[in-house]
């Protein structure tokens, strides 16, 4: 699950479709909004074989902190949030706070967390975030709990 933005969420959607595994696009627009517009094939991709979300009703303009708000939404649906790169000013970190906020499991990549220049991965330490290297990134499956019952959504009606 990530959100659909330019760069690391595109590749996170993009590998787990390649590989034939499963995604799901959290938007900070109406379901029928594309942004980025670079993402429109992709999005309608997800759409049609795996699952997008939205919080936002038709004709929601495309505003700033509706992103935030996307952020917040994948922190509540998601059993653990691993923050690959942020600066100090990233809405990524909405979503890092509210995942600590609600108990939920929170990861930060080393190479993050030993970032000179950023301030946020020491304090969202000290509430219970859990730095994560590279290297152990196979074991991260057996760090999050198993997912809940499976929804199965027929794309075919």
């Amino acid at each position: 699950m990530s959100g659909l933005a330019a760069g690391a969420d595109t590749i996170a959607h993009r590998t787990a479709i390649e590989r034939r595994g499963r995604t799901i696009a959290v938007l900070g627009t109406p379901l029928q909004t594309c942004y980025p517009a670079a993402n429109r094939e992709l999005q309608q991709k997800i759409g049609a074989e795996h699952l997008l979300l939205s919080q936002f009703a038709p004709g929601t303009p495309i505003q700033r902190g509706n992103f935030v708000i996307r952020n917040r939404l994948m922190a509540l649906v998601a059993d653990a949030s691993i923050i690959v790169e942020a600066g100090d000013s990233s809405g990524t970190l909405s979503q890092g706070w509210e995942a600590l906020r609600l108990g939920r499991q929170l990861f930060i990549l080393e190479p993050v967390v030993d970032a000179p220049n950023l301030k946020w991965p020491a304090k969202m330490i000290e509430y219970g975030a859990v730095p994560l290297a590279l290297e152990d990134l196979g074991d991260l499956l057996e760090a999050v709990p198993p997912p809940g019952p499976r929804l199965h959504v027929d794309h075919s009606a």
